[in-house]
């Protein structure tokens, strides 16, 4: 399994892909409210209507998790020339999704579904839909949206909600398109024939889908790699990524040359709804953005695991999922490196934290440390630490420092709680690090009082302000290691 702060690294450095999706355009409709009491009509609960929210449903809601990581979405699907379809254009629009592959029949609905909720339990749900397939002159005009919305793809999602939009032709071209443009192409499936989908690169059917697809249940977890086969062979796909509620995501590519089972990640479940189209759009944004299928799958699967503790569908955001991979971490997991740093200050900045930095050495971590630490980090909301690696160390205090590594600094200084993040630096001054972090306050220690203060053009020109923080007297490496016998090197309390 990929270690979290691995993963954080992957998905820090992600750029956001353009994704295309091909599927059944729906308005979900949730109208909430409380229920005290029986209807003296029948024996069913009244609901006292208190709220009634419009979302966007089906292959909508997997342009939405796109859109919450920041991805390029282009949408192709049918609407109808109703008021509904007006608004799910309205809807795409205001969330930055494109329409140019939308296309308008006047002979059938919109679909919508409403459901009706007390609290988080959901009560009844109400289907307005008509699911026959889509006629010859619509298809014709979504069949030429395809080749169009495809160029500059780096992935397509076919979601198949068997409402009619998903014909085989449209099917068949948008594979052959992708096969012709190295584009993978995710299936988010429906019904039992998965060869429908033949040559798609992998196919996310339910647990209960892959039973339906493969006629048979799934005895037990030991039946998942030949069931996987099964279905790779049914429609000649690259690699199968079955999900299994309480059991995790099982993958598997064809001819088992890579297989893993990633073990549920929610911490509670109320509401299952969307959770499919969280995990394939997932999938389509890593893919699409060059991670390979164990990291997509592991971080589809944290991601499933946000939505499923929430009520209705939702987004997830990489700031979201990113804190979901600190969580539970060792301490540590405050390493940071560049592209890991620049995402976390980016959402502390929009939790309108002030950010406070500082730098050194850290060899030998003593009480004049601390001390300088917590003066710091009580400049402002989070504090980031910048350490020098172990040749700056050397170039900086001599030959026989640092005494102790890199690795081990970082480490200890992680495991402080006025310490937020921590990163290495290799150049001899923090210069290129307080660019990057530019932060509220830029802290050193009161011995530069009558130096240069590296940075301080920076962070002033950028509304921040340079602090002094008091030195612990009587406190340093240098005198720590002359008592232990050692050589000191250059002497300072940042050493």
């Amino acid at each position: 399994m990929i270690e979290a702060n691995r993963l954080r690294e992957l998905l820090a450095a992600e750029k956001a892909p353009r994704v295309v999706i091909i599927g059944d355009l729906i308005v979900d409709r949730y109208i909430s409210g409380e229920v005290s009491r029986i209807s003296p009509e029948a024996p069913i609960p009244v609901l006292a209507a208190s709220s009634s929210e419009l979302r966007l449903g089906g292959a909508g809601n997997v342009a939405a998790n796109l859109r919450a990581m920041e991805a390029d979405v282009a949408m192709v699907g049918v609407v109808g020339d109703d008021s509904h379809g007006v608004l799910l254009r309205e809807l795409f629009e205001a969330d930055g999704i494109g329409t140019g592959g939308v296309i308008l029949d006047s002979s059938r609905p919109t679909i919508e579904k409403t459901r009706m909720m007390s609290g988080v339990q959901q009560m009844l749900r109400v289907d307005w839909e008509d699911t026959r397939p889509i006629d010859a002159e619509v298809l014709a005009r979504m069949l030429a949206a395809i080749p169009r919305e495809l160029e500059g793809a780096d992935a397509v999602v076919l979601s198949d909600y068997g409402k009619g939009t998903l014909a085989r032709e449209a099917i068949e071209l948008a594979i052959s398109e992708a096969r012709e443009r190295s584009i993978p192409v995710l299936v988010d499936p429906k019904g039992a024939d998965f060869s429908r989908y033949a040559g798609a690169t992998l196919v996310t059917p339910n647990r209960k889908e892959a039973e339906l697809a493969l006629g048979r249940d799934l005895v037990g977890l030991g039946d998942l790699p030949r069931a996987a086969d099964e279905l790779i062979a049914c429609a000649s796909l690259a690699q199968v990524v079955i999900t299994l509620g309480g059991d995790g995501i099982y993958f598997r590519a064809r001819d088992g040359a890579l297989e893993g089972r990633i073990p549920t990640q929610a911490r509670a479940v109320f509401d299952v709804t969307g959770a499919g189209d969280t995990v394939v759009a997932h999938l389509a944004f890593h893919l699409g953005a060059g991670l390979e299928l164990e990291a997509a799958v592991t971080l589809a699967n944290h991601a499933a695991g946000i939505v499923v503790a929430k009520l209705g569908t939702h987004s997830v955001t990489r700031e979201e999922l990113l804190e979901r991979l600190l969580e539970g971490q060792p301490l540590d997991s405050k390493v940071a490196n560049a592209g890991s740093l620049s995402a976390r200050l980016d959402a502390w900045r929009r939790e309108g934290k002030r950010i406070v930095f500082t730098n050194g050495c850290f060899d030998v971590l003593h009480a004049g440390h601390v001390s300088y630490l917590r003066f710091a980090r009580a400049r402002g909301d989070v504090l980031v630490v910048g350490v020098n690696d172990d040749a700056s160390v050397a170039r900086l205090k001599g030959p026989a420092r640092p005494v102790n590594p890199l690795e081990d600094r970082l480490a200890v200084l992680g495991a402080l709680e006025v310490v937020d993040a921590v990163i290495s630096f290799a150049d001899d001054t923090p210069k290129a690090l307080v660019e990057l972090v530019s932060p509220d306050v830029l802290v050193k220690g009161e011995d530069y009082a009558d130096k240069a203060v590296v940075g301080r053009e920076w962070v002033e020109s950028h509304g921040g302000q340079v602090v002094l923080a008091p030195l612990l007297p009587g406190r340093s490496t240098t005198g720590i290691l002359e008592q232990a016998g050692g050589d000191p090197g250059a002497a300072g309390q940042g050493a």
